[in-house]
């Protein structure tokens, strides 16, 4: 069995408890409008190219080849980039090979009481690989950083093998859900549900999107959903304004039909109202 990751992020310290490494896992169902990992989206490999220092002289483009009326590049155009600039995006590891790579740090990460964090992309679409991969990493602490787009039998084996998931919550309404992410938001809610029942330990994130995900609505929406569950605690991603920055290494333009310059909506009194603490991260 074999995971694609495109990244692999040591000493982290934002993907949960402690000092962490991050394993980014390549592909995700979701087509979410303001995405900020381009590279991710795929399920296969891609050909990147740095933008800087680049020169502007397209031989690595020339190298490419064209899909769907776009040109992508290849792995010929590694070899034409003079400043080499142009790289592979997705390794594919066995689980025993990404263990052992993880696990290199791993006196380190036990003695800041951190881990290993699985994300994306979605770690979802990977599940048979995680838990595979756990299973040999020593009972060190794991974690699983998701939308909650899978089955409710995946999620749950998932969240079976895992000690702490970072769980996000975006757009409650399902047609909005739809529009902006791509698919039906059913599935997650049912599986935060889930989540909330477990017992495992858990944080819900909102990334606040301006006029998207941050309306009054939507927010009191989630404040609802979460109180219902029994949850009490959230932590507000404001939107990064350079979050279309990377679009030009996959040579993608990043095209949004909101407002970037807008300041986003907190909600602060939205969740006082509703007794859930909350952190502006």
């Amino acid at each position: 069995m074999l995971g694609k990751v495109f990244s692999i992020e040591e000493f982290a310290t934002f993907d949960g408890p402690g000092i962490r490494t991050t394993v980014f896992l390549k592909g995700c169902p979701l087509k979410c409008t303001w995405c900020h990992n381009p590279e991710g989206q795929s399920f296969q490999t891609e050909y990147i190219r740095s933008p800087n220092g680049c020169i502007g002289c397209k031989a690595c483009e020339r190298a490419g080849t064209k899909k769907d009326g776009k040109v992508v590049l290849t792995a010929d155009s590694i070899a034409v980039c003079p400043r080499n600039l142009v790289r592979q995006c997705g390794e594919d590891y066995t689980a025993e090979a990404l263990a052992k790579k993880l696990l290199k740090n791993e006196e380190f990460m036990r003695s800041s009481g951190g881990g290993v964090t699985f994300s994306g992309g979605e770690p979802l679409s990977h599940a048979e690989f995680i838990i595979e991969c756990i299973s040999k990493l020593n009972g060190l602490s794991t974690a699983l950083q998701t939308s909650g787009f899978s089955s409710g039998e995946t999620f749950e084996r998932v969240l079976n093998a895992v000690d702490y998931v970072l769980y996000d919550l975006k757009i409650i309404d399902e047609e909005r859900h739809k529009k902006y992410c791509g698919v039906s938001n059913r599935s997650i809610l049912e599986n935060y549900a889930t989540l909330a029942r477990s017992g495992k330990k858990f944080v819900t994130r909102i990334p606040l999107i301006p006029s998207v995900t941050d309306t009054d609505e939507n927010l009191e929406a989630i404040a609802k959903f979460m109180q219902k569950n029994g949850v009490n605690y959230v932590e507000l991603l404001p939107y990064n304004r350079f979050a279309g920055s990377k679009y030009a290494s996959v040579l993608r333009e990043y095209v949004v039909d909101f407002d970037e310059s807008q300041e986003v909506n907190k909600g602060e009194k939205i969740f006082e109202k509703y007794n859930i603490n909350y952190k502006i991260m």
